[in-house]
């Protein structure tokens, strides 16, 4: 079927990073609906379901965490609710293509990832640490407000002046959108749901410290994309042992491609120069952020590591 060659083509190509994590979102949602339908007219939901869903869920209790330990990333793909999903994808959508406009597709996944587990540690600690909490141990967590709520706040961190459009308030800096979403997770920890409130704080946390560590020069990121990398070299790996044969290219044509790879990976790397900048900064005051190219952006953000 069409759909199921749309899905692993868009698995397949690189530099897709914010359409992937929309659709495993969407594709985890649909297999938890489809399967819970299933078993409801079936009568064996409450016999297997259960144990299901727990496979997903985070739970806040460490004997179970020890059980199901990959629910720490597995939690950030799992939604129960349509506009659950929805909103949260509505957010990765517009905040994800401006993390992965200015600083690619790899750091994007590096905030997302970073971020669930970071609300996945604020989860779990705060169920087995504040007293008030005690009560309700046992109480699982589901959803990706973590990890986009990360990624909100890496491009307010980013680009604080940067203004979307919104319905009947007209231009809006995401600076302002990203006070709003740390004050509705406060209101959550009010009005009957302290662990996704806590959670989002923790996932807002891990985005501000992320940029701000990566304006020092460090890359928290990096264990996450080393994890990645090693996950595509083993599917890598296993496709070349489809291969039966490959015709090898000439010598003169493999050199002077590698020679050409070297000379965009040079110049790709390269620091701008002060004129060049100065010609970016002279752009942003006459036509604004936004007119920026994406070559812009990058080099006007390693100008700032410097």
């Amino acid at each position: 079927m069409s759909v199921f060659n749309d899905i692993r083509t868009a698995f397949s190509r690189r530099d897709n990073a914010l359409n992937q994590l929309l659709l495993i979102n969407v594709l985890v949602f649909v297999f938890l609906v489809f399967t819970e339908a299933i078993m409801k007219l079936t009568g064996t939901y409450a016999q297997y379901y259960p144990n299901l869903i727990r496979q997903f869920q985070l739970p806040s209790d460490l004997p179970g965490l020890l059980r199901h330990p990959w629910t720490v990333l597995t939690y950030a793909f799992t939604h129960e609710g349509f506009l659950h999903i929805l909103f949260n994808l509505i957010n990765l959508y517009w905040f994800g293509a401006l993390v992965r406009e200015y600083l690619g597709d790899r750091r994007l996944v590096s905030v997302y990832i970073l971020g669930a587990l970071a609300g996945a540690l604020f989860f779990i600690l705060s169920y087995n640490l504040i007293p008030a909490l005690r009560p309700a141990l046992g109480i699982p967590l589901v959803g990706a407000s973590a990890g986009v709520t990360a990624i909100i706040m890496a491009a307010a961190t980013l680009m604080p002046e940067y203004q979307f459009n919104l319905i009947l308030l007209g231009p809006v800096r995401i600076k302002y959108i990203a006070a709003v979403v740390i004050v509705l997770s406060v209101l959550a920890i009010n009005q009957g749901n302290p662990g996704g409130g806590i959670a989002h704080i923790g996932g807002a946390l891990l985005g501000y410290i992320f940029i701000k560590q990566l304006r020092a020069g460090r890359d928290l990121g990096r264990p996450v994309q080393a994890v990645g990398d090693w996950v595509s070299r083993v599917f890598a790996r296993r496709s070349n042992l489809r291969v039966t044969h490959r015709n090898p290219a000439p010598a003169s044509v493999s050199s002077t491609k590698g020679s050409s790879a070297t000379a965009s990976r040079k110049a790709s790397t390269a620091l701008p120069g002060e004129d060049e900048i100065d010609l970016i900064l002279d752009k942003i005051s006459h036509s604004g952020y936004e007119s920026l190219s994406k070559e812009e952006k990058q080099k006007l953000f390693k100008a700032s590591q410097q």
